[in-house]
């Protein structure tokens, strides 16, 4: 990285909802924004954990069990394997961390392609 990674001016370069964007790369992770809006599909990762931050907004998790509800400045771990679905109470930014390639949507035949911010 060259230069610090603003990520209010990085949100701001785009309106795709459900499109991460990519703002910085370490230890073959992505560091990604993203903004949501309304519910994304089930899905799983099989071999990843699934990281979300809440930068703005208010974004339900919804599990097979359980819904777990986020704030700004708050955090939660979708374990590997576990189904889950993020409902987005309008408009909300993420910060996610994954390891570079893998799928948004748990399938790389229906995944957002990697987009750099």
């Amino acid at each position: 990285m060259k230069a610090p990674a603003n990520l209010v001016e990085k949100l701001a370069t785009f309106t795709d909802r459900f499109s991460p964007r990519t703002v910085a790369t370490y230890n073959n992770n992505d560091i990604m924004v993203a903004k949501l809006e309304g519910p994304f599909h089930w899905h799983k990762h099989d071999e990843t954990d699934d990281f979300f931050l809440v930068l703005e907004g208010t974004l339900d998790i919804e599990l097979r069990d359980r819904t777990v509800t986020l704030n700004a400045g708050e955090v939660f771990v979708v374990p590997k394997g576990i189904e889950h679905r993020p409902v987005a109470r309008g408009e909300v930014h993420i910060l996610l961390i994954e390891p570079t390639g893998t799928p948004n949507t748990g399938d790389q035949a229906t995944a957002a392609p990697r987009i750099l911010a």
